[in-house]
């Protein structure tokens, strides 16, 4: 698909708008980075802030305990430019990332993690549970004016037991996701504009091996030109769809080696990507310097997510 779709516009004036979460009441939970908060935007594009995190909230999944899980990346700085928002290096008062659990009903936040051994996390991005209610998480580290940081992909417990670095290194790891039988791990990159698969051997668990990379993954195919990627979902026939910045818009992808596919959006920044309404056929779309959720329908429904719509 190559023209740009009817869109329909679910709310503006958001603050850098990014890991919506389509809630069975017809609201959809978005993390607002630019303005520290996670917020809700109601069926009429009403926007209600449901807590405070500071820094720099980004990817948002639902737990096993009902509670939305939210990587922090501790923050930007940011820049305006013509009416939109970008985002810039590391923030002056940056701490650490982390990843905090928030009471959807009181708005309490709770740090879970910040580190894993002696290792600090620095910006984590995605988040996806598994079924067994253990969740990987990306940490995109944060950028300096001369350097970045290098980082991996994360396994974790939802109860704040269990942590640890499972694929490292990686470019700037983002977007993060479960095929249906929860048998790979896809994992896309933004400054590549790859897209990863790692087979599982089990919760939190690699299997497989190749010569070319000791973790086991492998590039799936993906588009010609110069694009970067952001977060994905994954449909209910496997495909992958990646929200692609420069040219702005949604990438799909088989894990298969199918043909791949471009939904354009309006907005160089399309960061992110959920399914939600009946049966999971409409599609939210974060269009993040314009500050805006969009909706469209879906050609294929979205895969249902553990712990939020079984």
């Amino acid at each position: 698909m190559t023209e740009m779709p009817d869109l329909n516009v679910v709310a503006t004036g958001l603050r850098f708008p990014e890991g919506p979460v389509a809630m069975d009441d017809g609201s959809v939970l978005v993390v607002e980075i630019a303005r520290g908060t996670l917020s809700r935007v109601t069926p009429d594009g009403r926007i209600e802030v449901v807590a405070q995190t500071g820094g720099g909230p980004n990817g948002a999944a639902i737990g096993p305990d009902g509670k939305c899980y939210v990587c922090n990346n501790g923050g930007f700085e940011w820049v305006e430019r013509r009416g939109r928002t970008y985002p810039g290096d590391q923030a002056s008062d940056y701490r650490t990332g982390r990843i905090e659990r928030v009471d959807l009903d009181t708005g309490e936040v709770e740090v879970l993690y910040e580190s894993t051994g002696d290792f600090q996390l620095r910006g984590p991005n995605d988040i996806v549970f598994d079924a067994t209610g253990g969740f990987w998480f990306t940490d995109h580290g944060k950028t300096r004016p001369r350097e970045r940081d290098r980082t991996g992909v994360f396994y974790a417990k939802a109860d704040g037991s269990h942590i640890e670095e499972v694929i490292f290194p990686l470019e700037a790891p983002n977007g993060v996701g479960l095929s249906p039988d929860e048998n790979e791990l896809y994992v896309a990159e933004t400054p590549t504009g790859h897209l990863w698969a790692f087979p599982l051997a089990g919760p939190g668990r690699l299997g497989g091996e190749r010569a070319d990379r000791p973790d086991g993954g492998r590039l799936v195919r993906g588009r010609d030109g110069y694009f970067m990627f952001d977060s994905l979902a994954v449909d209910a026939e496997g495909n992958v769809c990646v929200a692609t910045l420069i040219d702005g818009g949604i990438t799909i992808l088989s894990p298969t080696g199918g043909e791949p596919g471009f939904v354009p959006m309006p907005d160089r920044l399309t960061t992110n990507i959920c399914f939600g309404g009946p049966e999971l056929a409409t599609a939210y779309i974060t269009l993040s310097a314009t500050g805006q959720l969009v909706s469209m329908p879906w050609a294929t429904a979205g895969l249902p997510l553990n712990f939020l719509n079984r």
